[in-house]
């Protein structure tokens, strides 16, 4: 079988989901194709010769409907000749683009392939795929979960109330992302990743300022007098600033075999090791990590000892928390560059977003294996460890 590099990796800023944020005048089809177009640019292949674009994006519905990743190819200017499809895997889209590219590539099915996602929170809001009065879930869910499903902030109370997680961990946490986004931001560590768009260069919920005391004040995000009594045992302690914002970006990664990479002159960033994906609890939902990891791990043949570096999703505070306690993993290793929580999680792009940073960090670290994880909603994770090439 054949191995998998990638040879390319970029992503937009960056920008708040809000219709005053810096990227909301911006369609969704406009920022994917901003970073494809970026893509083939710094890394000089035609793209002719890509044989697939894979994107992520969770709410396709609107101005992210019909395919969005085949206009974005268009859009791009590639030749009408490549194809594109759009995948949902919720938050978790874009790195199962990364899995299916791959493994496209090491099957020989194919020789060059971008794996890619996009969202658009500010034009296309997150349920907005939901008209009202409809079940997205069906008898059959609910005969099986009777007590009903739970949004994922209340999944993420369940999860800090479940591994004994405290408000002053999460928040410390949450500021910790916060310092790291902004000294790589300050080091140009993001310079290579990054591709402008329209004179915004910056992630733009990066709060290098954000202190202890400032968190501490926030108010609890989820709370609810209906869950509050179903569930006792949660202390409200997830906010807005221990957990993830909304936001608007994309992100893009070129695959290709070292074979390939060779013979058109493509400088590999990392070789795509081994992958997983698992299901686990619907209604805790975002821990899937913990076993993604351990079956990632396993599969690779290597220990959590050889990883040098971590992707989590800062999903929220609690999740990342809740996986260190159960693989022991340090924390010093983990979201080295920041997380979700500072640089921004825009649903469908997150995936390609965290493979991005997360190729480079390596590259300026000199990191031989890394290993990057997802919850994701409807209890999923997908998993994958990459290795120095």
């Amino acid at each position: 079988m054949r191995d998998a590099v990638i040879v390319e990796a970029v992503r937009t800023p960056v920008g708040k989901g809000k219709p005053n944020g810096a990227l909301a005048h911006v369609h969704p089809v406009e920022l994917l194709a901003h970073t494809l177009r970026t893509l083939v640019q710094r890394s000089g292949v035609d793209p002719a010769l890509i044989d697939d674009v894979i994107g992520g994006t969770v709410d396709q519905v609107g101005e992210q409907a019909m395919n969005t990743t085949r206009y974005a190819v268009l859009s791009a200017g590639f030749p009408e000749t490549v194809p594109a499809t759009t995948v949902d895997r919720q938050c978790g889209s874009s790195q199962q683009a990364v899995h299916f590219a791959a493994q496209g590539v090491m099957s020989g099915a194919y020789d060059l392939v971008v794996a890619c996602g996009v969202e658009s929170m500010s034009r296309v809001p997150m349920w907005s795929n939901v008209p009202a009065g409809k079940d997205p879930f069906g008898p059959g869910v609910a005969e099986r979960y009777r007590e009903g499903l739970v949004p994922q902030g209340i999944s993420a109370e369940l999860i800090a109330a479940k591994w004994s997680i405290t408000r002053d961990q999460m928040d410390a946490f949450a500021l910790s992302s916060h310092r790291k986004a902004a000294a790589a931001w300050d080091a140009g560590l993001f310079d290579a990743e990054v591709a402008p768009l329209e004179g915004v260069t910056r992630d733009e919920c990066v709060r290098p300022d954000t202190t202890t005391d400032i968190l501490a004040g926030l108010k609890p995000a989820y709370h609810d007098p209906d869950f509050a009594e179903r569930f006792p045992q949660i202390e409200w302690n997830v906010t807005a600033g221990n957990a993830s914002p909304i936001n608007d970006g994309a992100s893009a990664v070129l695959i290709t075999s070292g074979e390939t990479a060779a013979r058109l002159g493509l400088r590999p960033l990392a070789r795509l090791h081994s992958f997983a994906v698992t299901g686990s609890d619907p209604v805790l939902m975002l821990t899937g990590v913990i076993p993604a990891t351990e079956k990632v791990l396993r599969r690779a043949g290597l220990s959590l000892g050889d990883i040098d570096l971590f992707e989590v999703n800062e999903a929220f505070s609690s999740v990342v928390l809740a996986w260190q306690q159960e693989t022991g993993a340090d924390l010093a290793k983990v979201n080295v560059h920041g997380g979700a929580i500072a640089l921004g999680h825009p649903l469908g792009a997150s995936g390609t977003r965290l493979t991005t940073t997360l190729v480079h960090a390596m590259r300026e670290r000199g990191a031989r294996y890394a290993l990057q994880t997802m919850c994701e909603a409807g209890g999923l994770a997908n998993a994958m460890v990459l290795e120095s090439v």
